[in-house]
């Protein structure tokens, strides 16, 4: 969302009725995932060539005769080899209808919610079909952050006061035992790149902030006084940091903040709390993948057709 002369100006993108028109049949989804797969034209997904590439009289799939590819007979594909499409039995169409819930629904859609709105005839396959679209929301093409980045670390799981005083004690939970850690890196007015992680010492947190900001257009990383940051303004490698003392009632000062990183862990956890109500660490990942997508993707009026091109 951004403000125009004071007003939100949202940046339109898919409707449902406009998704009902674009998608009328299988035929139409087929066509729509072709154009943004290969808008070159096609392409064998085994050797990645647009040469020797033919048409077979079967609809939507071809057969490829480049000589780095056919051993001694031609490799035939289809429209959906390669991609998480492959080899199911849902409709295309189906997929696109998940893709759809799931790109507009801010704080993400349950899987039970899906299998509820699709009859997917299965809870199982409604996990399925989101686990695949999320999978493929990971960006291959990630560039590294510029200008003023904020780096925060948050925590997801059970807290200790909302239990009963046995499972309380049984588990000891105390702090941030029993959660799992997750940290995030935010240009302001940018993308946001976030990750599990297992712990949060120096080497984890410090590696992950000089991987994902570009040192050379990095104006100031703002952090809070987390010890794993201490050395990133160190050395001759050391960048512009300044740190944000939360403890001290300290949370703006001047350009210095994090508020726009915690913005965005809010969101995570309102999805995870309100919608998932539980996420496993074993799918945290993809579940972070979705969020981050959605938020990288919140300006794109074809965040849809992004979506389509890169699974």
């Amino acid at each position: 969302m951004n403000k125009r002369n004071g007003e939100p100006a949202f940046t339109l993108q898919m409707t449902l009725p406009q998704f009902e028109r674009m998608f009328p049949d299988e035929a139409s989804c087929r066509a729509y995932l072709q154009a943004h797969r290969w808008p070159d034209g096609v392409k064998c997904p085994r050797c990645g060539s647009a040469e020797k590439v033919y048409s077979l009289s079967q609809p939507w799939k071809w057969e490829c005769w480049n000589a780095d590819c056919a051993k001694g007979h031609a490799y035939r594909f289809s429209l959906t080899a390669g991609t998480i499409y492959e080899n199911t039995k849902y409709p295309l169409r189906t997929w696109f209808w998940v893709l759809f819930l799931m790109l507009t629904s801010k704080k993400g859609i349950s899987a039970l919610q899906i299998h509820r709105t699709i009859e997917s005839g299965s809870y199982k396959t409604a996990f399925y079909i989101c686990h695949r679209l999320r999978a493929s929301m990971k960006d291959p093409e990630f560039r590294k952050l510029m200008g003023i980045v904020e780096v925060d670390e948050m925590y997801l799981g059970p807290k200790a006061e909302n239990m009963h005083r046995w499972k309380r004690e049984k588990l000891a939970l105390t702090g941030t035992k029993g959660k799992t850690a997750v940290i995030g890196a935010i240009a302001r007015k940018g993308n946001v790149v976030c990750q599990m992680i297992e712990n949060t010492d120096t080497a984890t947190l410090d590696g992950f902030v000089r991987r994902v900001v570009n040192k050379e257009k990095v104006e100031l990383v703002a952090t809070d006084e987390h010890s794993g940051y201490r050395l990133l303004g160190a050395g001759p490698e050391g960048l512009p940091h300044e740190v944000i003392k939360h403890s001290g009632g300290e949370y703006v000062r001047g350009i210095v903040h994090t508020n726009t990183i915690e913005g965005f862990w809010s969101l995570v956890k309102r999805g995870v709390i309100g919608t998932y109500h539980h996420v496993s660490k074993k799918y945290l990942p993809l579940y972070l993948a979705e969020f981050q997508f959605r938020f990288n993707n919140r300006n794109n009026p074809d965040i849809f057709g992004t979506a389509v091109s890169g699974s």
